[in-house]
């Protein structure tokens, strides 16, 4: 699957310092990584071995988070989606691709959403990210309703507040590894060549273990470097949020391992806030928790765990009656 539209770009400087997410989360101002540090190295027994975050950290009142429980005061929240659903067509042959979803996902969290095909993971996805409309309901990025948002303001949005990784890269080929991750500064009408955004590309390449490749095209680049180079990208602008679509879904094992290690290092590192669409148990296991859609709405999640019981817990939703193996409880506990 893919998504539709992407409107990369970047937030213009608004003078304020860096920002943080979370307790802990170092500045988007490019610090370097500790010296020697392994970036969410597996462990022997082939889980993700990123520090483990707070159940019940960054929860806000009257809606239920990734995990099923009402948030509480004071969190900083960076989607938020109340009442959605979204309907393809009408009368007999209408498509219900989301039948009332209610989420809000904490800023500095990783979270996997997985479901069998035609469960609505594009359609959550688009929606989440402002590139398709909900036909009832409201979404919130970084705290904005973006829902009633005319195309300009909406594609202005999605430059200045969200970053996208995508399973194609979707990079340009006649700019450099530099060019590529300063682009979106270049379409928000900033001047991508000045010393302190090229010093951002520098450190945020450096990050992704490519300090030395900024002046090479990405032909010459592997898959997987060429997927690093998309993250740098996605990180420039400093988002609310990074959406990606099945990022591994091109690469070997081995490298997939790499590509999700860096995206779980934005996360515990940088306070960056994922959101990873994917089919692989294994690429779920690094999220904070797996979110399962079935028949357009969440049906059920679980905490951070192995690929093994993600695995089965999706295989149980594509089971005959599985429409009925989730309790009632079960339901409400993920999806309100």
């Amino acid at each position: 699957m893919g998504l539709r539209r992407t409107g990369p770009g970047a937030r213009k400087p608004d003078g304020h310092g860096p920002r943080t997410h979370g307790p802990g989360a170092r500045q988007w101002n490019g610090a370097k990584p500790d010296e020697g540090h392994a970036v969410g190295a597996p462990t022997a027994a082939g889980s993700p071995g990123a520090p483990a975050r707070p159940a019940d950290a960054h929860r806000r009142p009257g809606l239920p988070d990734a995990a099923g429980a009402h948030t509480a005061a004071g969190a900083d929240i960076a989607v938020e989606l109340r009442g959605v659903r979204r309907q393809y067509g009408r009368g007999a042959s209408a498509v219900h691709a989301l039948r009332g979803i209610d989420l809000a996902l904490p800023r500095a969290g990783f979270t996997a959403v997985m479901g069998p095909s035609g469960s609505g993971k594009s359609t959550f996805l688009q929606c989440a990210a402002g590139l398709d409309r909900p036909t009832a309901g409201s979404v919130r990025l970084g705290g904005t309703e973006i829902t009633g948002m005319n195309e300009h303001r909406l594609t202005e949005l999605r430059r200045t507040r969200v970053g996208f990784v995508f399973q194609a890269f979707n990079l340009l080929p006649s700019l450099t590894v530099e060019q590529n991750v300063l682009l979106p500064l270049r379409l928000a009408g900033q001047r991508p060549g000045a010393a302190r955004s090229r010093q951002a590309a520098a450190e945020l390449l450096a990050r992704v273990g490519l300090g030395d490749k900024g002046g090479r095209r990405p032909g010459l680049l592997s898959g997987g470097q060429q997927q690093r180079v998309a993250i740098a990208r996605a990180l420039i602008t400093r988002p609310d949020v990074i959406f990606a679509d099945e990022p591994t879904g091109a690469l070997d094992t081995t490298t997939a391992a790499e590509i999700l290690g860096l995206l779980r290092h934005a996360v515990d590192e940088l306070g960056a806030t994922v959101v990873v669409v994917t089919h692989d148990p294994a690429a779920a296991a690094w999220a904070d928790r797996v979110l399962f859609l079935a028949d357009g709405a969440i049906v059920d999640s679980l905490p951070r765990t192995d690929p093994g019981r993600i695995a089965a817990r999706l295989t149980a939703l594509t089971a005959p009656g599985a429409s009925g193996a989730f309790s009632g409880t079960a339901r409400a506990g993920a999806a309100a």
